[in-house]
């Protein structure tokens, strides 16, 4: 069984979300790094740049596959991780931690009703 803390949101597209007054925290949820295996690379070069919600934001490249990256809730990324840039691990071995993706500052009103919580998405991935 997957790690899904209680207190984090999550998509369908398997993205966790930490929001924390006008700012969320996004990466991929553990689920997901499981079903990529080894990743070896993150990309993620909108940083300052206003996005909708589902649009892409970056992508992930593992040993066996490139999975594109989406925006949980539409915001203007405001940090990526440097830490992935030199140990792209750190996804698979810490997704809720150390792995973490972006920081993102919510459009005012940002509609949060498609996040699941915990029970939701662990119904999802089984």
């Amino acid at each position: 069984m997957s790690n899904i803390p209680a207190e984090l949101k999550y998509t369908k597209d398997h993205e966790w979300v930490r929001i924390e007054g006008d700012v969320a925290t996004v990466g991929i949820t553990d689920f997901a790094q499981g079903e990529l295996g080894d990743i070896v690379f993150v990309e993620i070069e909108t940083t300052g740049q206003a996005l909708a919600e589902h649009e892409v934001f970056g992508t992930v490249e593992a040993v066996k596959t490139v999975s594109d990256l989406f925006m949980p809730v539409a915001g203007t990324i405001l940090e990526v991780n440097a830490g992935l840039e030199g140990n792209p691990a750190s996804v698979n071995e810490d997704p809720y931690g150390a792995g973490w993706m972006i920081r993102v500052r919510l459009n005012a009103g940002a509609d949060l009703s498609a996040l699941l919580s915990a029970d939701d998405y662990r119904a999802l991935v089984g």
